[in-house]
């Protein structure tokens, strides 16, 4: 599909001219950056000038686990733009800007998580750690701190459209548009020379990595996406599933008896990959081999906790693991089905934290009650029932396996265009070159591992449906990689489990692919988690845990491996 905002690119022709040989001071005023707006650069947008703010920050530390531990100066670029047309519109983007001398013709864009469409200085820095311009945007709903749910409906309750496109792909397009032109503008790039354009983002942020992907073939040379929370209609329902099966079981345990089976299904299945080390790097053998009769029965301690932002003080949690509690984890690892026994979707992989069961400590009653996950309450306050500004549902009176199947439905067909964000077919991707390195954590609790692995089954079944399953994993290897990362949660290093380890120099990997041809065949964490497998290739220790390799198992590939039987059309 190609993008019907583009124009041509368009150099202007009062650009200054910049070189390696002028300081990033002399690039990082407002007049300079004045005369290098990418003006003209998407047909139906005004970029607003005397919006120009320039700052120059020096010695600026960033940290985190998407990229190694840097310190740089770098010149922070913001400025307006609104859509012509649209009353009321305004659209902040912000970029930051590495040194001439350290620029490598390279525009990076990143995402958000949750319901922010960006991560602030968070995820922005590994633009400049891999000497890029790197770029953000609040995607229009009133500054870079305002989340896509506050400007999801009207004053009226119905659907604010434009910013939901806006949030579903249009933002990041014209972030990367504007951001590619104003990069050539800013460094003075001849038309004939390539910007190289990236893309990095984890959860919401690796959805709107796939939303470029596979609606804008041409905009990135490589993405990173991570644990994408794309197909928004199950996705967002399926936080929902956990409570409903309490309600179902009316059995809401607390955290201490959670934790406990946790903690014991990570102790039995930490061996089956061939090493002991504190990491399930094979939960797809977990289910088939846990001994349930050393979970059931087992003491559990907590100490009592005091009250902290975000939670309530909790009491001191002891006891055993209860049949009931048995009876909860293996109806929430099953996943949900209908009412007919039909699945409607999966669940986590054993190992991982149960956020989704947590419960809420009552102090006049002195028991553990129903907490509604927010995360999929307000997805049915908002877009289904309509109610402006509701953080969460009031009840799940009434709900059952089958309300939330209708629930799912419901939202496929109103957003599946905007928000699935599930198209298989990357041929136009593919023939332009571009390249995909996809990570997910294996003990993600907050989206199914599983989530990833249908929508690259997705991907090679459509694109090469006369080859067979290994074959057409070989091909979808030319262009896409997927891996799992052993013992990592959501887009996060894993305290329960803390030898897992994030990929931190993924975005570095696919510019090699990309600039260098070099497609990665593992990708590098640290520790003794050395080497991550490309699915579907799963890790195994052999030789008493000394020599490590990626294997293909095919009962790993049918652990993975759901039909959605609920659904009569197609759920990639």
């Amino acid at each position: 599909m190609r993008s019907t905002l583009l124009a041509p690119a368009v150099v202007l022709a009062n650009a200054v001219v910049a070189s390696a040989t002028l300081s990033l001071s002399e690039i990082c005023t407002d007049s300079y950056a004045k005369a290098a707006l990418p003006i003209g650069t998407i047909d139906g947008i005004t970029v607003d000038a005397s919006s120009v703010s320039t700052s120059l920050v020096t010695n600026f530390t960033a940290s985190s686990i998407f990229y190694p531990t840097s310190t740089f100066d770098y010149c922070n670029l913001t400025f307006a733009y609104s859509h012509d047309g649209v009353e009321g519109d305004l659209v902040h983007v912000e970029y930051w800007l590495p040194a001439p001398g350290k620029f490598k013709n390279r525009y990076v864009s990143t995402g958000g998580g949750g319901w922010a469409i960006n991560s602030g200085s968070s995820s922005i820095p590994t633009a400049i750690i891999v000497d890029g311009v790197g770029g953000l945007t609040d995607g229009g709903f009133g500054s870079f701190n305002t989340q896509f749910s506050s400007a999801a409906l009207l004053a009226n309750g119905t659907i604010n459209w434009q910013a939901t496109y806006m949030w579903g792909y249009q933002a990041h397009n014209e972030l990367a548009t504007l951001g590619k032109q104003l990069t050539r503008n800013i460094y003075n790039v001849a038309s004939n020379k390539k910007i190289y354009s990236y893309y990095q983002g984890c959860s919401e942020g690796g959805r709107e990595g796939w939303s470029q992907v596979q609606r804008f073939p041409e905009q990135f040379d490589g993405v990173v996406v991570g644990a994408p929370a794309f197909r928004w209609a199950q996705q967002q329902t399926n936080h929902l599933t956990g409570n409903v099966i309490q309600k179902k079981l009316d059995y809401y345990p607390s955290p201490c008896e959670l934790e406990k089976i946790m903690n014991l299904t990570i102790a039995s299945c930490d061996p089956l990959d061939g090493k002991t080390d504190g990491v399930v790097a094979r939960s797809d053998l977990c289910l088939a081999h846990l001994d349930w009769s050393t979970i059931e029965g087992a003491s559990y301690s907590c100490a009592a906790a005091a009250a902290s932002y975000g939670s309530s003080a909790t009491p001191k949690q002891t006891g055993k693991v209860s049949a009931k509690a048995v009876e909860l984890v293996k109806t929430y690892w099953n996943g949900l089905h209908d009412s007919n026994g039909d699945r409607v979707y999966f669940s986590y992989q054993p190992g991982s934290t149960f956020t989704d069961l947590q419960t809420e400590y009552d102090s006049t009653t002195g028991t553990w009650e129903l907490d509604i996950s927010g995360l999929g309450g307000i997805w049915i306050a908002q877009f289904i029932d309509y109610i402006k500004d509701a953080e969460n549902i009031d009840s799940l009176e009434g709900v059952t396996y089958d309300t939330l199947k209708e629930w799912m439905i419901f939202s496929q067909a109103k957003y599946g265009d905007i928000l699935q964000t599930t198209s298989p077919d990357l041929t136009e991707f593919q023939a332009a070159g571009g390249k995909v390195i996809h990570v997910h954590g294996e003990q993600d609790y907050s989206i199914p591992t599983a989530s990833s692995v249908r929508y690259w089954d997705s991907v090679r079944s459509i694109m090469f449906p006369k080859k067979s399953y290994r074959e057409g994993a070989a091909a979808v290897d030319d262009f896409y990689r997927l891996f799992l990362a052993p013992g990592c949660s959501h887009c996060d290093a894993n305290a329960y489990q803390p030898k897992a380890v994030w990929p931190q120099t993924t975005l570095q990997t696919v510019i090699e692919w990309v600039e260098s041809g070099k497609a990665p065949e593992t990708l590098t964490g640290s520790g003794d988690i050395a080497e991550m497998c490309r699915w579907p290739f799963r890790p195994l220790w052999t030789n008493s845990g000394k020599t490590f390799q990626c294997v293909y198992d095919q009962d790993s590939v049918d652990s993975f491996t759901y039909d959605l039987t609920a659904y009569k059309l197609p759920v990639y």
